[in-house]
């Protein structure tokens, strides 16, 4: 029940929750600077098609979900940047080394099993100097939402295909090797701060 649930339910849930209209901002701002050929981790139904900027050459996207592959399909055909289906596992990516020269995460670190290896495939892909560029969300700042994020985690995760709530994102991501340039955190507006502490930046591959 959980394999029909998580591969054909999930994604649309998440196409409609993600898809919200106050996402929009967030998801021009984390798309702002990408160039040439970017790797998307996480594509999910293309909802950040839209906001590819005119220096996009061309994305690869990495998705496990068929349906959600599917659910984009109307966005694709609104756009005039190629994208190309290249793998389904972000731990693991079919690219050659330093062949893209931009990343783009939007709140896909939180259900990656090893987001770890995730960032350091990332890394691997991106041409020196290229750019990461995420918005996720994480542990929050204040204790007592901590808390809540602690005791409200292993409920997430069954329902919401392995999400984490208390994964520290920038932490992750220097660790992985990445300079983080740009960051602003904050709780997402009209969002639970359990689910809505967000990290938008931009980190450095070296």
């Amino acid at each position: 029940m959980m394999g029909v649930y998580g591969e054909h339910v999930l994604p649309r849930i998440i196409d409609k929750v993600c898809g919200l209209k106050a996402t929009d901002p967030l998801r021009e701002r984390v798309c702002a600077g990408l160039r040439g050929q970017v790797l998307e981790i996480g594509f999910g139904s293309g909802l950040n098609v839209p906001f590819y900027p005119a220096a996009v050459d061309g994305v690869t996207a990495i998705e496990p979900a068929d349906v959600g592959w599917k659910l984009a399909a109307e966005r694709l055909a609104d756009s005039s940047v190629p994208v190309e289906r290249a793998g389904l596992d972000g731990q693991s990516l079919p690219l050659d080394d330093d062949s893209c020269d931009t990343a783009l995460t939007t709140w896909t670190l939180c259900t990656i099993p090893d987001a770890s290896a995730a960032l350091a495939e990332v890394r691997r892909v991106l041409r020196p100097g290229g750019t990461l560029h995420f918005v996720e969300h994480g542990l929050a700042p204040d204790e007592k939402v901590q808390r809540w994020q602690h005791r409200l985690e292993p409920l997430q995760k069954r329902l919401v295909g392995g999400c984490h709530l208390t994964r520290r994102i920038p932490e992750m991501i220097t660790t992985a090797g990445f300079t983080i340039d740009e960051i602003d955190a904050f709780y997402e507006e009209g969002t639970p701060k359990v689910l809505g502490a967000d990290s938008l930046g931009v980190a450095v591959a070296p």
